[in-house]
């Protein structure tokens, strides 16, 4: 009988692996963001993508396109309407409050600065990020919050591996 296989892939690779496949359910045309929290034993807590707020539908309700950015018109400006993935993560977990205490986000966009607030409210002790998000100043405030709440924060380091493990798994959920 053969040994334990090799090649499987690293806790932090599965764990990011299920953030990306969670942004797939996002309909932002935009930025697709997913977010998985894993307990110290390495069991997930909970998943979350960008939606819609509770009550609006994600197809009909929702200003996709953010049409209000150059208009002014409010109303059709998505920010004032989405929930990010890390906010429904954590709102998605229905378990004992204290097991996201020292928990781990995998997240594939940097917390924004409301993001890290309910981050740091949370338990959550660590996050690891594939990609920075693009606005610095709402970075270096996230990183502030962070920072006062013991909340560390890594990039992920296997970057080309995981999106190319996503392409294999989207490849094969595409050919059944």
């Amino acid at each position: 009988m053969p040994g334990e296989r090799k090649d499987y892939i690293s806790w932090d690779e599965y764990f990011m692996g299920i953030a990306l496949l969670s942004a797939e359910r996002s309909k932002d045309p935009r930025t697709r963001v997913g977010a998985c929290i894993v307990d110290k034993d390495n069991h997930i807590l909970s998943t979350g993508y960008n939606s819609a707020c509770a009550g609006m539908s994600d197809k009909y309700d929702m200003p996709w396109a953010s049409e209000g950015e150059q208009t002014g018109d409010k109303m059709k400006i998505k920010d004032y309407f989405v929930v990010h993935a890390e906010e429904n993560a954590i709102d998605n977990y229905l378990g004992p409050k204290e097991k996201l205490n020292g928990a781990t986000l995998y997240v594939t966009l940097f917390p924004c600065y409301k993001c890290a607030q309910k981050i740091a409210r949370s338990g959550i002790k660590k996050i690891v990020y594939l990609n920075m998000y693009k606005k610095e100043d709402i970075n270096e405030i996230s990183k502030y919050i962070l920072s006062k709440a013991n909340v560390e924060w890594q990039p992920y380091k296997a970057k080309e591996e995981v999106l190319e493990l996503k392409s294999k798994v989207l490849e094969k959920l595409s050919n059944n």
